[in-house]
């Protein structure tokens, strides 16, 4: 069947659509994008403005069309650490559903950590062994380790690049001190989770996903996305190192010149920097590999579960 997935996240609002059926491998068929960057719409008391509501409600209809124009049967639409965070959430997800008739099921922390997951499992296959997964988004950063296909340790972190940016980093290029403030706080922040995980023992293999973790691969060195999905697309903590002072002393408009830094991220790319190069210092993680799979193709894969299931 043709599935389609809405996510609605703190920066875009994806449609994805594959063709698929349990016991096989979800395929692609239509990607439908838009930039929204909620998680920059809050006011000050952390709720999201009429005029933003607004905006979701027009490109989640937007996005109900291009479903429906590519014969989606299922739609599951969620939403992630922007929604679910908001101090006005529940009206937020009231208004969208009578104007579209679409019920955002607003995503945990945890179960966002734990369905990235379960894709990067499914995708490197039980070979891969004890697994630790990173994901910075554009709200939080998610990670969770495990053998199996539940993680045995899954958190989620207020850290994604667009909230750090838009909290810490107002300037461009950013002024060295709120530089160096932010890399202060990511670091307590992640430093606080190190126990939960060190006590299960080093990982067999360290996964990042996210488009975040693509484009700093990407600006190491790695594979541009033409070259196709199943190119190892790997991130080393010294290339790492080496370009977070570089990205601080850029403005936005010069990091958007880098290879594979889309404009609409090239602010959030520093802030997205400095959570990946201290989770990889404070997690001993010298390099990873990026994964294609991520949280959408989780939700997928858990819904093809309990079909096969029925």
């Amino acid at each position: 069947m043709r599935l389609g997935v809405l996510d609605v996240g703190s920066n875009t609002v994806h449609l994805l659509v594959v063709d698929a059926h349990p016991g096989a491998r979800p395929l692609p068929a239509h990607s439908h994008k838009a930039e929204l960057r909620l998680a920059q719409l809050l006011d000050d008391s952390g709720a999201i403005g009429d005029d933003g509501i607004q905006k979701l409600i027009a490109v989640v209809r937007d996005a109900l069309q291009a479903a429906e124009d590519k014969g989606v049967e299922d739609l599951l639409p969620f939403a992630t650490s922007a929604v679910r965070e908001a101090s006005n959430a529940d009206d937020v997800l009231a208004r969208v559903e009578a104007e579209t008739g679409v019920r955002l099921q607003v995503l945990t922390g945890a179960e966002e950590a734990r369905l990235t997951f379960l894709a990067v499992r499914r995708w490197y296959g039980w070979s891969a062994g004890k697994l630790l997964v990173l994901d910075i988004g554009g709200g939080s950063l998610e990670i969770a380790y495990g053998i199996d296909e539940e993680p045995d340790a899954a958190v989620s972190l207020p850290l994604g690049a667009g909230r750090l940016t838009a909290g810490w980093l107002p300037g461009d290029p950013p002024d060295p001190e709120a530089v160096r403030a932010l890399r202060r706080h990511v670091r307590a922040q992640i430093a606080r989770t190190v126990g939960e995980f060190s006590r299960f023992g080093a990982p067999d293999h360290v996964v990042a996903t996210s488009k975040t973790f693509k484009q700093l691969a990407r600006i190491a060195g790695a594979a541009r996305s033409t070259e196709g999905l199943y190119v190892q697309r790997e991130l080393k903590r010294e290339s790492l190192e080496a370009w977070v002072p570089r990205l601080s002393g850029m403005t936005a408009d010069q990091r958007a010149e880098l290879p594979g830094v889309s404009e609409g991220r090239a602010a959030q790319i520093l802030a997205g920097a400095l959570v990946a190069e201290g989770a990889m210092d404070l997690f001993g993680v010298e390099s990873l590999e990026v994964c294609p799979w991520a949280l959408r193709e989780g939700v997928i894969l858990r819904r093809l579960d309990h079909m096969g299931s029925a």
